[in-house]
């Protein structure tokens, strides 16, 4: 076990706010007006989930843990900042299909309400799994959506994701104390869990592009494998972290 290289995993935050080009979302939809109702409604939840709701840790004792160091203070607000840009990046998705943000659903209720009243251990654990499961529907999006501007978004977030995933790899593998069989059991039933709640609410959405469950489970059952394997090799995959210089994304907050 070695301590988490915050350092790090902060050059990697505030560098990946660089060569991030902008989808171009006035170029011609393609879409056809059914898929695209059928598709909007995913992407305005996504837009609410991805930061557009509390983007914060809100665990009985988030705060505690935010706190317990400036470097968990920092690495927290630098990790949320990116679930901010998503939102963004969401947003900008929903005006180009003709959509509205949304500032309540009863998933993302429930999902917060939830959160509130667990650990922040928990939560973290949580946020973790949402972010193996959302990786899955976005490389499914990705791959069926028939509209380039929205396959870039896919793209951009994804990048962000594998950075979140592996950096949540480090955290873990830093205090990696009682990670038995145990542990991989309930996490794999509770990523299983997760899953089945974005398919029920978002396969809907995602068929008419052509996206089948047993696609969407594949990839996330690859997700979730790839992350416990490297989890106990400690290994970091090849361009998780990404270290270039260039061009800040619209909105970003300043590097702390």
């Amino acid at each position: 076990m070695k301590p988490l290289d915050a350092a790090k995993w902060i050059r990697h935050f505030q560098s990946n706010r660089y060569h991030r080009p902008e989808p171009d979302w006035s170029s011609p939809i393609r879409l056809q007006p059914v898929v695209i109702q059928k598709l909007l409604p995913s992407i305005e939840q996504f837009q609410l989930g991805d930061g557009g709701g509390p983007a914060s840790l809100i665990a009985r004792d988030a705060e505690a843990y935010r706190n317990s160091s400036e470097d968990t203070k920092v690495l927290t607000d630098l990790w949320f900042t990116e679930e901010r840009e998503h939102s963004r990046l969401l947003g900008e998705a929903v005006r180009r299909l003709h959509g509205q943000s949304i500032r309540s659903h009863w998933s993302f209720s429930a999902f917060c309400a939830c959160r509130r009243l667990i650990s922040v251990r928990a939560e973290l654990q949580i946020l973790l799994l949402t972010e193996l499961v959302s990786t899955a529907y976005y490389k499914v999006l990705r791959r069926h959506v028939d509209d380039q501007p929205l396959k870039d978004m896919c793209a951009l977030i994804l990048r962000d994701e594998a950075g979140h995933v592996a950096y949540h790899r480090d955290r873990l593998a830093a205090h990696a104390t009682g990670k038995g069989l145990l542990w991989v059991l309930q996490f794999w039933l509770c990523g299983y869990a997760a899953a089945t709640m974005l398919w029920i609410n978002h396969g809907p959405c995602l068929h008419p592009l052509g996206a089948r469950r047993r696609e969407y489970f594949q990839e996330v059952r690859f997700q979730i494998s790839r992350f416990v394997h490297s989890l106990f090799r400690s290994e970091v995959t090849s361009g998780e972290c990404r270290t270039e210089p260039a061009k800040v994304y619209p909105g970003a907050a300043q590097a702390a």
